[in-house]
């Protein structure tokens, strides 16, 4: 007890001053200022520690011995309720029906088709293919970007590379990436006119069909003419405003804006915390010259694979090292006693980057169109998508044509979950892609 009490005081000066400048971490270098009302609580806690610390060396040491008592009963206490509420952890409504569904679809794949599913993981695959071709890279979204600082944010991929992207149907979707990292044939790009460029997430993307069984594709066939696909995994927005002020060429004739109601905004507020894609929206003149970097965004995309591959291979370490890391910094008990506010809707924010992208098409002669995409839980169970009409109302407003996927496909079919992989979560299918691609066609074409 005598060694605590003489190091109680400094040490908790020492722990109090950590957490008022990692609470100054968090708010103002990580998060760029745009959660400082969150973190202000613990500003105040911090803050109060530090005060409370500088009173322990006064006081007499009774009174400090029952301080020792009490903080560690406290600790004790937090400690063991963390415990309690991580063993009770529920994985997210994703995660869950990923691992729900995925037994069932295994069974129904080799039911209907007599193969069996290909139970390899990205990274067991990508070694297998690697033997053969050392040209093969998988498929890695913005989120590396959006986590670090770069000296420059790619918008695109590896290059002139067989990508490894994901397996829904019982197969790995695998395409060969263009110049600049997408999934196009990489003639599309030596084109005299091009008539479609698509913008949007990972529906957009291909995932996890191949070609000629994406949106792109089908366009590109029932067209007859050029149809580039600039959509990648993860994209929001503001990534996909910036794409096209990157990528568009003056030789487009048909914009295609592809929104997902999934996660599109939910994505739109996390890259509204990166300076290099605000620049876009805040600096008509500010350019990355992308296409003259595809050497560096190899490098730099090239190494994040390895990390991810060496993260794979300890997959198991990796979430106990992560669920350790929660609780050490009690978590669920934070969460629960000062619980996150609700962020708002980034409205403006979408309005105007819509608002940009018009303006932008219009300069280049060019023609958007807004393709609406609906989400699996709409079909799955009672829904209410609030930001439906939101969204709806700005592109009206904007005099942006909108082409309603739910009402114009998935409504139309007697069970619309049979346009997702053997009817459960996931992307779309071959015959949900071939469908709004369809759709787009018949709605666009002149």
């Amino acid at each position: 007890m005598n060694f605590l009490k003489k190091t109680f005081s400094p040490t908790i000066l020492v722990i109090s001053f950590l957490l008022f400048f990692y609470t100054f971490y968090k708010s103002e270098i990580f998060w760029l200022g745009g959660k400082r009302s969150y973190y202000l609580t613990y500003y105040f806690i911090s803050s109060l520690l530090i005060f409370f610390s500088i009173l322990t060396f006064f006081i007499n040491q009774k009174i400090k011995e029952y301080l020792i008592i009490t903080v560690i009963s406290l600790l004790a206490s937090l400690y063991l309720f963390e415990g309690y509420l991580t063993f009770k952890e529920k994985p997210s409504n994703k995660e869950f029906l990923y691992s729900k569904d995925l037994i069932l679809k295994e069974k129904l794949f080799e039911k209907r088709t007599g193969k069996k599913w290909d139970k390899r993981s990205r990274f067991e695959i990508y070694n297998d293919l690697k033997k053969k071709n050392n040209k093969v890279v998988v498929s890695v979204g913005p989120e590396i970007y959006l986590k670090n600082n770069f000296s420059i944010f790619s918008l695109s991929a590896i290059s002139n590379s067989e990508t490894i992207l994901c397996n829904e149907n019982g197969y790995y979707a695998i395409y060969q990436s263009d110049r600049y990292g997408f999934n196009n044939p990489d003639t599309e790009w030596d084109k005299n006119k091009i008539e479609y460029i698509l913008v949007g997430d990972s529906f957009t993307h291909g995932y996890c069909v191949n070609r000629p069984d994406d949106i792109s594709s089908v366009l590109r066939t029932l067209s007859g003419k050029s149809t580039l696909n600039l959509g990648r995994l993860g994209n929001g927005p503001l990534n996909q405003y910036a794409t096209l002020r990157e990528y568009l060429n003056s030789n487009v004739r048909k914009v295609l804006w592809i929104y997902y109601e999934g996660n599109d905004l939910k994505d739109l507020e996390n890259e509204m915390n990166n300076q290099i894609l605000i620049n876009y929206l805040n600096d008509l003149t500010f350019t990355q010259n992308l296409k003259l970097k595809q050497n560096d965004i190899n490098i730099l995309t090239k190494n994040f694979i390895k990390r991810y591959k060496d993260r794979d291979r300890n997959i198991d370490k990796e979430k106990l090292k992560f669920k350790l890391f929660k609780f050490i910094k009690i978590f669920n008990t934070r969460n629960l006693i000062f619980p996150p506010p609700p962020v708002p809707t980034p409205k403006l924010e979408f309005k105007k980057i819509l608002q940009s992208t018009k303006e932008l098409t219009e300069k280049n002669n060019s023609k958007l169109y807004f393709v609406y995409l609906p989400e699996y839980q709409r079909y799955k169970s009672n829904y209410n998508n609030k930001d439906y009409n939101l969204v709806k109302s700005i592109v009206s407003e904007l005099n942006i044509p909108f082409i309603d996927i739910h009402k114009k496909v998935f409504e139309k079919e007697k069970n619309p979950l049979k346009l997702f992989p053997f009817g459960l979560y996931g992307h779309y299918n071959v015959e949900g892609y071939k469908k709004v691609g369809e759709t787009i066609f018949q709605y666009t074409k002149d």
